[in-house]
Formats: structure tokens, sequence, C-alpha cells
């Protein structure tokens, strides 16, 4: 069996706040997104709400390389935005600004994807980080997506950043999953026989002409519509670059796990999208906070163990793929908890000391400034 390249790659969405409101920056100049194309060229983009920017790495054959390219792309927005009185955050939700207030980009895409959908993509002001792994055998990539879904729970869990909502602690650590779900053609995908059965239900939502191609299945985890890639969309977008690169490292490391337990005739047991979906909804609600059901022992078992079960399950990965840093970075994740834990204990501490409600919410937009920043 040819090994596969498990090159990797990294896309980020960044929310555009102003300096001086806090709030988000409803229409940012087109001058601010034309210095990033000088500077970044085909790296860099605009998403649906004019108040985001995306970047994409290029294809890296190592964690430590995608992190440098992300690090220079981070730090190259930060620069450019301060010119212009901005500066982007690496949140998946914004702590106070409101939808209601935002408008989409008037690309052709966005205009086509904002007729279909109505109020429901108009609500979508949400950024999450999507990781590409290279796998360029089409039967191979279905098989280990199949196989790697069982960990999606685990990767949101490590990743959430959207515990407020229009000024609101939603008591959810990833209320942009529920957002997100609103959306048609979302969640978990259930299991398929081959590349061949997947490409059948495909072309039939295409040739009912409901898509123009598979760029518009926006599962959780896809085969790349454009790139001989498994790409994993259900992580929120992490704060703290140490841990989206954790987090991509452990994507990478758990799919050449499974491709070499494939190599001896093993594979990983498959559980119905159901149960999936259930630890999906428990990382959604709690985060790290409450545990993931392991289905083979029947019970729910504390996130601190799943992530040393984790660590240990894919170390021989780690070390092939020259990431056990990232991977070990896995329990700081844990200790500390991710940037949503953050938010909210930055902003009851700012309550405790006597600020207003409206200057705790900032006081959180501070916070994810300046930890999206410290690169």
């Amino acid at each position: 069996m040819i090994t596969p390249s498990f090159s990797i790659g990294i896309e980020e969405e960044y929310l555009l706040v102003d300096l001086e409101t806090r709030g988000l920056a409803t229409d940012p100049p087109q001058e601010l997104f034309d210095a990033c194309a000088d500077k970044l060229g085909d790296l860099v983009a605009h998403e649906f709400m004019r108040s985001q920017i995306e970047i994409n790495t290029r294809v890296a054959k190592s964690v430590p390389e995608a992190t440098e390219m992300l690090a220079e792309l981070r730090s190259a927005v930060i620069e450019i935005a301060a010119k212009f009185e901005m500066a982007p955050i690496a949140a998946s939700t914004h702590p106070f600004s409101s939808w209601m207030d935002q408008d989409f980009t008037d690309q052709d895409r966005y205009v086509t994807i904002a007729e279909d959908l109505q109020e429901v993509v108009r609500r979508l002001l949400i950024c999450g980080m999507h990781v590409h792994v290279g796998i360029d055998d089409d039967e191979l990539r279905i098989d280990l997506m199949n196989q790697v879904t069982y960990f999606l729970p685990h990767l949101l869990a490590l990743s959430t950043s959207s515990p407020f909502w229009q000024g609101r602690n939603t008591g959810l650590k990833s209320y942009r999953v529920s957002v997100w779900d609103e959306m048609p053609r979302t969640g978990v995908p259930g299991a398929f026989e081959s590349y061949t059965e997947y490409s059948r239900h495909v072309e039939a939502l295409v040739d009912a002409k409901i898509i123009e191609d598979g760029t518009k299945i926006w599962w959780d985890i896809r085969p790349s519509a454009r790139y001989p890639t498994l790409e994993v969309r259900i992580a929120d977008i992490c704060t703290d670059i140490r841990d989206a690169v954790s987090i991509a490292a452990l994507y990478q490391c758990l799919l050449r796990m499974l491709w070499r337990l494939k190599t001896n005739n093993q594979r990983w047991r498959q559980y119905a999208s159901m149960l999936i979906t259930e630890n999906r909804w428990r990382a959604q609600r709690y985060g790290l906070d409450e545990g993931l059901v392991d289905f083979g022992k029947g019970r729910i078992v504390p996130c601190s163990d799943l992530i040393e079960e984790l660590i240990d399950l894919v170390s021989e990965d780690a070390e092939a793929l020259g990431c056990t840093k990232e991977i070990e970075n896995l329990r700081q994740i844990e200790t500390r908890g991710t940037s949503a834990h953050q938010q909210v204990k930055c902003y009851d501490d700012a309550l405790k000391a006597g600020k207003s409600e409206e200057d705790a919410l900032k006081a959180i937009v501070d916070h994810l400034i300046h930890k999206t920043s410290d690169i």
C-alpha cells in the first residue's frame, strides 16, 4: 500500500473589529483587502460576511511548516488591519455585535448563497478553522472519513471559542455549531461504501440542480471538491495559534493512525451517526467540562482521560510526522481551558470588578485581540 502524503493545509476565518468601539467593522474598506492581497496574494480572501477575512496556508509537508505559514499570515492581517484602526479576532462568534447589523460580501458565490438560503445564511456571523490533509487515493479518503468521524466531537471539544452570541452567555461552549446547523447539508456525514457511492450522492444533487458542485456540501468532514484532501470542518477557530496547530496535528495523526491500522488489516469500529451526533452535542454544550461517551466502554469518560488516550494512541504517528510537541500541547488546552473558557472567565472577572455588562463584553474583545496576536 502506497503511503499517503499526509500533507497539511489550514484555513482560518477571522472577524474584523473596530478598535474604537470593539464592535464588528460592518463595512471594512476594500483597500484593507487589497493591501492584504498585495502582501499575501491568493492566501487571503473575503468571506461571506463583510466583517470577515479568510486566510489559507499553502500546502505544507508538516505541522511545523504549516505553523510557520499560519503565523506569517496572522501577523500580516494584524499589521495591515491596524493601519485601518481595526484588528482581527480569532473567535467563532463576536461577544456582542448583532448579525442583523451585518451584510454579506457582494461576490457572485455569496449573492447566490444569500438568495438561496435567505434568513438562515444572514445569521451566519460565525468563523471556523478547516484542516486539509492530503490523501491521494479516492477510496482510502472515503474509508478514512468513515472511521475518523468518531473523533469529530473530540476535535470540537478542544477548539471551542463561541460561548457568547449577541451579548449573551449562551451556556454553550460552541454556539457557532447551533448557527451552522441551520444550514442545509451540514452535520455528521453518513458512511459510504466507496468513493463511487459518495460521488453518486453528490451527482444526484447536482443533476437536480440543487447544488453546482461538492463545495456546497458543508458536512463536519468531507472529501474536498477541489483538492485530493480530506477536509475537517467541525472545529471552532482557536484564538491561541498554538491550540490551532495542536488540533490540526491531532487530526493529521488520527488519519495516519487509521491508515496504519489498515496496513495491518485492522480498522476503527464505526458507530452510527446518531451516537456520534450525541457526543457532538456534548462537545458543543460542555466543551471539555463534562466528558464524552466512550461507546466501547458504554459510559461517559472525562475529557482529561480521553486526551491522554488520544496522545497515547497517536504517539507513534506524531513522532513519524514530526509533531510530538504539538500533540503534547493538548494537555495544556485541557489544563487551562479553551478560548470559550477564557472568554467566560474574562467576562465574569470584569463583572466582579464592578464593570458594566457592556464593558465586560468589550473586555472579552480586548482579550481576544491580545490572544490572537500572541504569535
